[in-house]
């Protein structure tokens, strides 16, 4: 019986005998049934979206090893920013989280046929 162990712990009989498959067949069963038995804590890391916006991201170029694009943000996703530090802020708010870190060179408001701002278009540099 020892020696019948010691060989199940040194893995030492010889592929496709039938020790061989009763080890493979007990890690299996051990694989798919035990995270029915054992809580292993690996639960997936739930994400919760920051913003429900959508942006419009265009590349603009690249000079000096740097891209540029240009990122269409919504007006509605400003949060009524008035000033341009808020402008600003509130369109690195919206931009970061989707391209990273980035600097904001400028921005220019889209209006729709009726004059009101609907998006402002933001040259980024990556």
């Amino acid at each position: 019986m020892f020696k019948l162990i010691r060989n199940y712990i040194f893995w030492a009989y010889e592929r496709g005998s039938f020790h061989y498959d009763v080890m493979v067949t007990a890690i299996l069963i051990f694989m798919f049934v035990s995270p029915h038995f054992i809580d292993f804590k690996d639960k997936p890391v739930e994400t919760v979206a920051l913003h429900a916006s959508e942006v419009l991201v265009r590349e603009a170029g690249t000079s000096g090893g740097s891209s540029r694009f240009i990122y269409q943000v919504r007006a509605d996703d400003m949060n009524g920013a008035a000033t341009d530090a808020e402008r600003r802020a509130a369109i690195l708010r919206v931009i970061e989280p989707v391209s990273g870190e980035v600097s904001l060179e400028r921005y220019e408001p889209v209006r729709d046929v009726q004059g009101r701002v609907i998006a402002y278009n933001a040259w980024v540099l990556r």
